[in-house]
Protein backbone atom coordinates (compact mmCIF):
# COMPACT_ATOMS: atom_id res chain seq x y z
CA UNK A 1 0.00 0.00 0.00
CA UNK A 2 2.92 2.56 0.66
CA UNK A 3 3.63 2.05 -3.18
CA UNK A 4 0.19 2.93 -4.16
CA UNK A 5 0.55 5.91 -2.17
CA UNK A 6 3.55 7.04 -3.95
CA UNK A 7 2.03 6.64 -7.15
CA UNK A 8 -0.79 8.63 -6.07
CA UNK A 9 1.28 11.74 -5.07
CA UNK A 10 3.14 11.13 -8.00
CA UNK A 11 -0.02 11.46 -10.74
CA UNK A 12 -1.16 14.10 -8.12
CA UNK A 13 2.04 16.14 -8.51
CA UNK A 14 1.89 15.39 -12.51
CA UNK A 15 -1.44 17.25 -12.53
CA UNK A 16 -0.67 20.20 -10.75
CA UNK A 17 2.67 21.11 -11.53
CA UNK A 18 2.70 20.24 -15.27
CA UNK A 19 -0.94 19.44 -16.97
CA UNK A 20 -2.46 22.08 -15.00
CA UNK A 21 -0.18 25.18 -15.24
CA UNK A 22 0.30 24.32 -18.99
CA UNK A 23 -3.25 25.29 -19.54
CA UNK A 24 -3.80 27.53 -17.24
CA UNK A 25 -0.64 29.89 -18.37
CA UNK A 26 -1.46 29.32 -22.22
CA UNK A 27 -5.31 28.47 -23.14
CA UNK A 28 -7.01 31.25 -22.01
CA UNK A 29 -7.51 33.48 -24.94
CA UNK A 30 -7.29 37.23 -23.11
CA UNK A 31 -8.65 38.65 -26.40
CA UNK A 32 -11.70 37.27 -27.27
CA UNK A 33 -12.15 34.73 -24.42
CA UNK A 34 -12.71 30.91 -24.97
CA UNK A 35 -9.95 28.35 -24.79
CA UNK A 36 -6.47 28.45 -27.45
CA UNK A 37 -5.15 24.82 -28.23
CA UNK A 38 -3.29 24.78 -31.48
CA UNK A 39 0.48 24.69 -28.77
CA UNK A 40 3.88 23.57 -30.09
CA UNK A 41 6.59 22.43 -27.47
CA UNK A 42 6.53 24.98 -24.89
CA UNK A 43 3.48 26.50 -25.19
CA UNK A 44 3.88 28.92 -28.52
CA UNK A 45 0.64 29.01 -30.44
CA UNK A 46 1.03 27.83 -34.12
CA UNK A 47 -2.72 27.84 -34.76
CA UNK A 48 -5.15 30.65 -33.90
CA UNK A 49 -8.46 28.58 -35.12
CA UNK A 50 -10.36 26.97 -31.81
CA UNK A 51 -11.26 23.47 -31.56
CA UNK A 52 -15.17 23.42 -30.15
CA UNK A 53 -14.37 20.05 -28.40
CA UNK A 54 -11.57 21.61 -26.63
CA UNK A 55 -13.89 24.89 -25.43
CA UNK A 56 -16.34 22.25 -23.79
CA UNK A 57 -13.29 20.10 -22.78
CA UNK A 58 -11.81 22.95 -21.27
CA UNK A 59 -14.63 24.18 -19.41
CA UNK A 60 -14.81 20.69 -17.97
CA UNK A 61 -11.50 20.98 -17.03
CA UNK A 62 -11.55 24.35 -14.78
CA UNK A 63 -14.69 23.62 -13.15
CA UNK A 64 -13.38 20.17 -12.13
CA UNK A 65 -10.31 21.40 -10.68
CA UNK A 66 -12.78 23.96 -8.56
CA UNK A 67 -15.10 21.61 -7.62
CA UNK A 68 -12.71 18.69 -6.52
CA UNK A 69 -9.18 20.26 -5.93
CA UNK A 70 -9.49 23.50 -4.49
CA UNK A 71 -11.55 26.64 -4.97
CA UNK A 72 -9.38 28.52 -7.07
CA UNK A 73 -10.86 31.58 -8.14
CA UNK A 74 -9.42 32.07 -10.87
CA UNK A 75 -10.43 28.60 -12.26
CA UNK A 76 -13.43 29.74 -12.10
CA UNK A 77 -12.80 33.11 -13.89
CA UNK A 78 -11.33 31.45 -16.68
CA UNK A 79 -14.33 28.81 -17.04
CA UNK A 80 -16.69 31.70 -17.10
CA UNK A 81 -14.64 33.05 -19.93
CA UNK A 82 -15.27 29.67 -21.91
CA UNK A 83 -18.61 29.20 -21.23
CA UNK A 84 -19.50 32.77 -22.53
CA UNK A 85 -17.69 31.98 -26.00
CA UNK A 86 -19.49 28.67 -26.75
CA UNK A 87 -22.74 30.42 -25.81
CA UNK A 88 -21.91 33.15 -28.25
CA UNK A 89 -20.14 31.67 -31.19
CA UNK A 90 -19.82 27.74 -31.02
CA UNK A 91 -23.49 27.03 -32.55
CA UNK A 92 -25.43 27.70 -36.46
CA UNK A 93 -28.44 28.93 -36.83
CA UNK A 94 -29.74 25.87 -36.77
CA UNK A 95 -28.49 24.94 -32.80
CA UNK A 96 -25.90 22.76 -34.29
CA UNK A 97 -22.24 22.99 -32.09
CA UNK A 98 -19.79 23.64 -34.78
CA UNK A 99 -16.24 21.55 -34.72
CA UNK A 100 -14.00 24.44 -35.31
CA UNK A 101 -14.12 28.15 -35.25
CA UNK A 102 -11.76 31.09 -35.60
CA UNK A 103 -10.09 32.86 -32.55
CA UNK A 104 -12.56 35.82 -32.75
CA UNK A 105 -15.14 33.48 -32.71
CA UNK A 106 -16.51 32.97 -36.75
CA UNK A 107 -17.74 29.66 -37.92
CA UNK A 108 -15.15 27.59 -39.81
CA UNK A 109 -15.84 23.92 -39.86
CA UNK A 110 -19.18 22.11 -38.97
CA UNK A 111 -19.72 18.38 -38.74
CA UNK A 112 -22.10 15.48 -39.33
CA UNK A 113 -21.99 14.59 -35.66
CA UNK A 114 -22.83 15.74 -32.28
CA UNK A 115 -19.25 15.12 -30.34
CA UNK A 116 -19.16 18.76 -29.62
CA UNK A 117 -22.23 18.77 -27.77
CA UNK A 118 -21.54 16.52 -25.89
CA UNK A 119 -18.11 17.98 -24.25
CA UNK A 120 -20.31 21.40 -23.95
CA UNK A 121 -22.41 19.48 -22.16
CA UNK A 122 -19.84 17.89 -19.51
CA UNK A 123 -18.74 21.07 -19.10
CA UNK A 124 -21.80 23.09 -18.38
CA UNK A 125 -22.54 20.08 -15.48
CA UNK A 126 -19.39 20.66 -13.84
CA UNK A 127 -19.65 24.55 -14.09
CA UNK A 128 -23.10 24.39 -12.85
CA UNK A 129 -22.09 22.76 -9.96
CA UNK A 130 -19.48 24.80 -9.02
CA UNK A 131 -21.57 28.42 -9.80
CA UNK A 132 -24.90 26.75 -8.84
CA UNK A 133 -26.49 29.07 -11.39
CA UNK A 134 -30.07 27.71 -12.83
CA UNK A 135 -29.23 29.24 -16.16
CA UNK A 136 -26.57 26.96 -16.57
CA UNK A 137 -28.36 23.81 -15.69
CA UNK A 138 -31.25 25.02 -18.05
CA UNK A 139 -28.75 25.42 -20.72
CA UNK A 140 -27.49 21.52 -20.33
CA UNK A 141 -30.91 20.30 -20.22
CA UNK A 142 -31.93 22.41 -23.31
CA UNK A 143 -28.42 21.11 -25.39
CA UNK A 144 -29.45 17.58 -24.15
CA UNK A 145 -32.37 17.54 -25.61
CA UNK A 146 -30.85 19.00 -28.80
CA UNK A 147 -28.13 15.80 -29.01
CA UNK A 148 -30.78 13.67 -27.88
CA UNK A 149 -33.30 14.56 -31.03
CA UNK A 150 -29.72 14.02 -33.30
CA UNK A 151 -29.18 10.11 -31.19
CA UNK A 152 -32.96 9.26 -31.94
CA UNK A 153 -33.69 10.75 -35.52
CA UNK A 154 -32.14 9.57 -38.46
CA UNK A 155 -31.31 11.03 -41.46
CA UNK A 156 -30.51 14.83 -39.18
CA UNK A 157 -26.77 14.54 -40.71
CA UNK A 158 -25.70 12.61 -43.78
CA UNK A 159 -25.03 9.30 -43.15
CA UNK A 160 -21.63 8.24 -43.50
CA UNK A 161 -22.15 4.66 -45.41
CA UNK A 162 -25.52 4.29 -47.30
CA UNK A 163 -28.25 3.02 -45.27
CA UNK A 164 -29.85 1.77 -48.33
CA UNK A 165 -26.63 -0.56 -48.88
CA UNK A 166 -25.41 -0.71 -45.62
CA UNK A 167 -27.05 -0.02 -42.02
CA UNK A 168 -24.26 0.51 -39.72
CA UNK A 169 -24.22 1.55 -35.91
CA UNK A 170 -21.04 2.86 -34.15
CA UNK A 171 -19.33 2.47 -30.68
CA UNK A 172 -18.18 5.70 -29.97
CA UNK A 173 -21.76 7.28 -30.31
CA UNK A 174 -23.11 4.93 -28.10
CA UNK A 175 -20.82 5.40 -25.35
CA UNK A 176 -20.40 9.14 -25.32
CA UNK A 177 -24.30 8.88 -24.99
CA UNK A 178 -24.00 6.97 -22.11
CA UNK A 179 -21.61 8.76 -20.50
CA UNK A 180 -23.24 12.23 -21.01
CA UNK A 181 -26.54 10.69 -19.21
CA UNK A 182 -24.46 9.84 -16.35
CA UNK A 183 -23.35 13.80 -16.20
CA UNK A 184 -26.37 14.79 -16.64
CA UNK A 185 -28.43 12.11 -13.93
CA UNK A 186 -26.13 14.38 -11.32
CA UNK A 187 -27.93 18.14 -12.31
CA UNK A 188 -31.64 16.55 -13.20
CA UNK A 189 -34.03 14.31 -11.77
CA UNK A 190 -35.57 12.92 -15.30
CA UNK A 191 -35.78 9.48 -15.59
CA UNK A 192 -34.91 9.76 -19.69
CA UNK A 193 -31.45 9.57 -18.49
CA UNK A 194 -31.48 6.07 -17.04
CA UNK A 195 -33.71 5.14 -20.22
CA UNK A 196 -31.11 6.20 -22.71
CA UNK A 197 -27.99 4.42 -19.82
CA UNK A 198 -30.85 1.07 -20.44
CA UNK A 199 -30.68 1.31 -24.14
CA UNK A 200 -26.77 1.53 -24.72
CA UNK A 201 -25.99 -0.83 -22.25
CA UNK A 202 -27.97 -3.24 -24.18
CA UNK A 203 -26.17 -2.02 -27.19
CA UNK A 204 -22.74 -2.37 -25.96
CA UNK A 205 -23.38 -5.85 -24.00
CA UNK A 206 -25.46 -7.52 -26.52
CA UNK A 207 -24.20 -5.89 -30.08
CA UNK A 208 -21.05 -4.75 -29.61
CA UNK A 209 -19.40 -7.06 -27.33
CA UNK A 210 -18.51 -10.44 -28.59
CA UNK A 211 -17.87 -12.68 -26.49
CA UNK A 212 -16.78 -15.69 -29.07
CA UNK A 213 -14.00 -13.12 -30.02
CA UNK A 214 -12.80 -11.43 -26.65
CA UNK A 215 -13.31 -7.91 -28.30
CA UNK A 216 -15.41 -5.09 -28.20
CA UNK A 217 -15.92 -3.73 -32.03
CA UNK A 218 -16.09 -0.60 -32.90
CA UNK A 219 -18.87 -0.74 -35.63
CA UNK A 220 -22.07 -3.31 -36.46
CA UNK A 221 -25.00 -3.25 -38.59
CA UNK A 222 -27.85 -1.38 -37.33
CA UNK A 223 -29.20 -4.49 -35.48
CA UNK A 224 -25.76 -5.90 -34.26
CA UNK A 225 -24.83 -7.80 -37.02
CA UNK A 226 -21.34 -8.52 -37.27
CA UNK A 227 -19.92 -7.18 -40.43
CA UNK A 228 -17.33 -8.30 -42.20
CA UNK A 229 -14.92 -5.78 -43.85
CA UNK A 230 -12.12 -4.11 -42.05
CA UNK A 231 -14.63 -1.61 -40.28
CA UNK A 232 -16.44 -4.69 -39.07
CA UNK A 233 -13.37 -5.93 -37.77
CA UNK A 234 -11.86 -2.98 -36.24
CA UNK A 235 -11.05 -2.49 -32.24
CA UNK A 236 -9.93 0.52 -30.81
CA UNK A 237 -8.83 -0.49 -27.76
CA UNK A 238 -8.91 3.10 -26.15
CA UNK A 239 -12.43 2.86 -26.88
CA UNK A 240 -13.06 -0.12 -25.79
CA UNK A 241 -11.01 0.58 -22.23
CA UNK A 242 -12.70 3.96 -21.81
CA UNK A 243 -16.41 2.10 -22.38
CA UNK A 244 -14.96 -0.30 -19.59
CA UNK A 245 -14.49 2.20 -16.79
CA UNK A 246 -17.88 3.96 -17.79
CA UNK A 247 -19.53 0.91 -17.21
CA UNK A 248 -17.87 0.78 -14.12
CA UNK A 249 -19.16 3.68 -13.03
CA UNK A 250 -22.69 2.09 -14.02
CA UNK A 251 -22.02 -0.68 -12.20
CA UNK A 252 -21.17 1.41 -8.69
CA UNK A 253 -24.72 3.56 -9.23
CA UNK A 254 -26.73 0.68 -9.72
CA UNK A 255 -24.67 -1.84 -7.42
CA UNK A 256 -24.41 -4.43 -10.26
CA UNK A 257 -21.89 -6.61 -9.76
CA UNK A 258 -22.60 -8.42 -13.11
CA UNK A 259 -21.97 -5.35 -14.73
CA UNK A 260 -18.71 -4.41 -12.91
CA UNK A 261 -17.15 -8.04 -13.75
CA UNK A 262 -18.06 -7.83 -17.61
CA UNK A 263 -16.44 -4.13 -17.45
CA UNK A 264 -13.26 -5.87 -16.12
CA UNK A 265 -13.32 -8.58 -18.63
CA UNK A 266 -13.83 -6.11 -21.44
CA UNK A 267 -10.66 -4.62 -20.01
CA UNK A 268 -8.28 -7.85 -19.85
CA UNK A 269 -9.79 -8.53 -23.41
CA UNK A 270 -8.60 -5.18 -24.33
CA UNK A 271 -5.37 -4.66 -23.43
CA UNK A 272 -4.64 -8.26 -24.53
CA UNK A 273 -5.52 -7.31 -27.98
CA UNK A 274 -4.03 -4.07 -28.16
CA UNK A 275 -0.75 -4.57 -26.00
CA UNK A 276 2.27 -4.38 -28.81
CA UNK A 277 4.17 -7.32 -27.72
CA UNK A 278 6.50 -6.46 -29.15
CA UNK A 279 7.64 -2.45 -28.73
CA UNK A 280 5.43 -2.36 -25.37
CA UNK A 281 2.27 0.28 -25.07
CA UNK A 282 -1.23 -0.19 -26.89
CA UNK A 283 -1.94 0.74 -30.92
CA UNK A 284 -4.15 2.72 -31.69
CA UNK A 285 -6.31 -0.14 -33.86
CA UNK A 286 -6.50 -3.46 -34.15
CA UNK A 287 -8.25 -5.81 -36.31
CA UNK A 288 -10.07 -8.43 -34.45
CA UNK A 289 -8.89 -11.54 -36.89
CA UNK A 290 -5.50 -9.77 -37.28
CA UNK A 291 -6.27 -8.86 -40.69
CA UNK A 292 -4.26 -5.79 -41.73
CA UNK A 293 -6.03 -2.63 -40.68
CA UNK A 294 -6.86 0.02 -43.36
CA UNK A 295 -5.76 2.98 -41.18
CA UNK A 296 -2.41 3.86 -41.66
CA UNK A 297 -2.29 5.72 -38.14
CA UNK A 298 -2.90 1.91 -36.87
CA UNK A 299 0.37 1.16 -34.88
CA UNK A 300 1.04 4.67 -33.64
CA UNK A 301 0.70 4.96 -29.19
CA UNK A 302 -1.70 7.28 -28.29
CA UNK A 303 -1.70 9.10 -24.87
CA UNK A 304 -5.17 9.17 -24.05
CA UNK A 305 -5.61 5.59 -25.20
CA UNK A 306 -3.27 4.55 -22.37
CA UNK A 307 -4.69 6.78 -19.67
CA UNK A 308 -8.46 5.15 -20.49
CA UNK A 309 -6.70 1.65 -19.89
CA UNK A 310 -4.54 2.78 -16.56
CA UNK A 311 -7.83 3.94 -15.22
CA UNK A 312 -9.80 1.12 -15.98
CA UNK A 313 -7.45 -1.13 -14.44
CA UNK A 314 -7.57 0.77 -11.24
CA UNK A 315 -11.26 0.57 -11.11
CA UNK A 316 -10.48 -3.08 -11.25
CA UNK A 317 -8.22 -3.29 -8.28
CA UNK A 318 -10.30 -1.60 -6.42
CA UNK A 319 -12.94 -3.76 -7.02
CA UNK A 320 -11.71 -7.02 -6.66
CA UNK A 321 -7.95 -6.75 -5.44
CA UNK A 322 -6.70 -9.03 -7.67
CA UNK A 323 -3.31 -8.39 -8.56
CA UNK A 324 -3.23 -8.84 -12.25
CA UNK A 325 -5.03 -5.50 -12.59
CA UNK A 326 -2.71 -3.85 -10.36
CA UNK A 327 0.36 -5.45 -12.51
CA UNK A 328 -1.73 -4.71 -16.16
CA UNK A 329 -1.72 -0.81 -14.42
CA UNK A 330 2.00 -0.62 -13.64
CA UNK A 331 2.63 -1.97 -17.03
CA UNK A 332 1.01 0.45 -18.53
CA UNK A 333 2.15 3.15 -15.93
CA UNK A 334 5.30 2.22 -16.78
CA UNK A 335 5.15 2.92 -20.42
CA UNK A 336 3.83 6.07 -19.90
CA UNK A 337 5.99 7.69 -17.34
CA UNK A 338 8.37 6.27 -19.69
CA UNK A 339 7.45 7.60 -23.05
CA UNK A 340 5.62 10.68 -22.82
CA UNK A 341 7.24 13.10 -20.84
CA UNK A 342 9.02 15.97 -22.42
CA UNK A 343 12.29 16.67 -20.07
CA UNK A 344 12.83 20.25 -20.14
CA UNK A 345 9.43 21.22 -21.29
CA UNK A 346 5.80 22.13 -20.33
CA UNK A 347 2.70 19.12 -20.79
CA UNK A 348 3.05 15.79 -22.19
CA UNK A 349 3.56 14.42 -26.23
CA UNK A 350 0.03 13.24 -27.32
CA UNK A 351 1.19 11.09 -30.04
CA UNK A 352 4.13 8.40 -30.97
CA UNK A 353 5.16 6.44 -33.29
CA UNK A 354 5.31 2.37 -32.78
CA UNK A 355 8.60 2.58 -31.42
CA UNK A 356 7.72 5.56 -28.73
CA UNK A 357 9.75 8.37 -30.64
CA UNK A 358 7.49 11.80 -30.72
CA UNK A 359 5.63 11.91 -33.96
CA UNK A 360 5.67 15.67 -33.67
CA UNK A 361 6.02 18.03 -30.67
CA UNK A 362 2.33 19.21 -30.24
CA UNK A 363 1.33 19.84 -27.39
CA UNK A 364 -2.28 21.02 -27.99
CA UNK A 365 -4.56 20.66 -31.41
CA UNK A 366 -8.02 19.87 -32.38
CA UNK A 367 -7.36 16.45 -30.57
CA UNK A 368 -4.84 16.96 -27.56
CA UNK A 369 -6.35 19.33 -25.49
CA UNK A 370 -7.04 18.97 -21.48
CA UNK A 371 -9.07 16.67 -21.28
CA UNK A 372 -7.90 12.48 -21.30
CA UNK A 373 -4.86 12.83 -19.56
CA UNK A 374 -6.10 15.47 -16.70
CA UNK A 375 -8.73 13.33 -16.62
CA UNK A 376 -7.02 9.85 -15.82
CA UNK A 377 -4.60 12.09 -13.38
CA UNK A 378 -7.66 13.27 -11.67
CA UNK A 379 -9.38 10.32 -11.53
CA UNK A 380 -5.86 7.71 -10.36
CA UNK A 381 -5.14 10.47 -7.43
CA UNK A 382 -9.04 9.99 -6.64
CA UNK A 383 -8.79 6.17 -6.90
CA UNK A 384 -6.22 5.70 -4.91
CA UNK A 385 -7.32 7.72 -2.10
CA UNK A 386 -10.28 5.10 -2.03
CA UNK A 387 -8.06 1.95 -2.24
CA UNK A 388 -5.95 3.40 0.59
CA UNK A 389 -8.79 4.10 2.72
CA UNK A 390 -10.28 0.82 2.01
CA UNK A 391 -13.70 2.87 0.84
CA UNK A 392 -16.49 0.26 -0.10
CA UNK A 393 -17.00 -0.15 -3.65
CA UNK A 394 -20.65 0.26 -3.96
CA UNK A 395 -20.70 2.18 -0.89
Amino acid sequence: MENLHAVGKEFHHVLMNDFVPFWEKFSPDPVYGGFLCGFDRDGELFMEDKSVWQQGRSLWMFSKLYNEFGHKQSWIDIAQSGYDFINDHCFDEKGHMYFRVTREGLPLVNRRYYFSEAFAIMGYVEFFLATGKEEIRQRAIQLFKRMYHYYTTPGCFPPKVDPKTRSNMGHSIVMIMMNVCQYMRRVDNDPLYNEVIDSCLEKILHYFVREEEHALLETVGSKGERIDSPDGRLVNPGHSLETAWFLMVEAIYRRDTALMEKAMQITLWSLECGWDEKMGGIFYFQDVENKPVLSLEWDMKLLWTHCEGMIACLYSYWYCRDEKYMAWFNRIKDYVFSHYPDPGHPEWFGHLHRDGTPINYIKGSDWKGPFHNVRAFMLITQLVEHIENNDAFFA
